[in-house]
């Protein structure tokens, strides 16, 4: 039989390796930037953000909320919508689903609650609440059950750029709703974060290889400095 395919490698190389082969390839293509974007800040709350806090917060790049505050101001300042979500779920869990089965811990996830300290956005992130959109969602997409996609119509925008955690749930998620309604989706590295480096590396690189561009967040920066 001739093989054409790939049988599954093993060779060793770690997720960080592996990531930035793919991201070391200049023949790679790119769906780029569009003509208008939104900045969908993924889950930047106390449960998530705090590592001082909680067991469930994770952090990669100690700059990461800096680096979100600025691309958000410069959308701001060019008209371009910026979105802000968390989660947080009723008394009884009910809205959680089948996804708070798994566990019931303080630090579950269902045992998030709406008004609490774990629900509550990072004081350090520079939220506009005079035009900024709030939503808290139940799902790992933002797209899933929440007012985002009129928004976008709304706003025409054509490109999604998504920040927040964790890489490998709830970015991941919303990155691969994202390319399936037909927008360019932009992950810039710098804003994401993940508990491990190799669940970090490996969505980074399964991202750039199928559903978004992952970039350095200085490619944000200068678009939209550029418009």
């Amino acid at each position: 039989m001739t093989i054409v395919g790939t049988r599954m490698i093993s060779d060793g190389k770690t997720a960080r390796q592996l990531f930035e082969e793919v991201m070391g390839n200049p023949a790679r293509s790119k769906f780029g930037f569009g003509s208008k974007l939104a900045i969908v800040n993924i889950d930047f709350q106390n449960a998530y953000t705090r590592i001082d806090r909680y067991k469930t917060a994770y952090e990669a790049d100690p700059r990461q909320i800096d680096y979100v505050n600025t691309i958000s101001a410069l959308a701001r300042a060019k008209g371009m919508p910026v979105i802000w979500t968390h989660v947080a779920y009723m008394a009884d869990a009910s809205d959680a689903g089948v996804w708070g089965t798994r566990t019931d811990t303080p630090d579950s996830l269902q045992n998030i609650k709406y008004g609490s300290d774990r629900h509550a956005f990072d004081e350090r992130c520079q939220i506009d609440e005079a035009i900024d959109a709030v939503y808290t969602k139940r799902m790992p997409s933002p797209f899933f059950e929440t007012p985002l996609q009129s928004l976008l119509v709304w706003h025409q925008v054509d490109t999604v750029v998504i920040t927040g955690g964790s890489t490998s749930g709830c970015v991941r998620a919303a990155a691969v709703d994202s390319l399936s309604r037909g927008y360019r989706t932009i992950v810039p590295i710098e804003t994401c974060a993940d508990k491990h480096e190799s669940y970090h590396y490996a969505n980074l690189t399964d991202l750039q290889l199928k559903y978004a561009d992952v970039e350095p967040v200085q490619a944000v920066i200068d678009w939209l400095e550029a418009r």
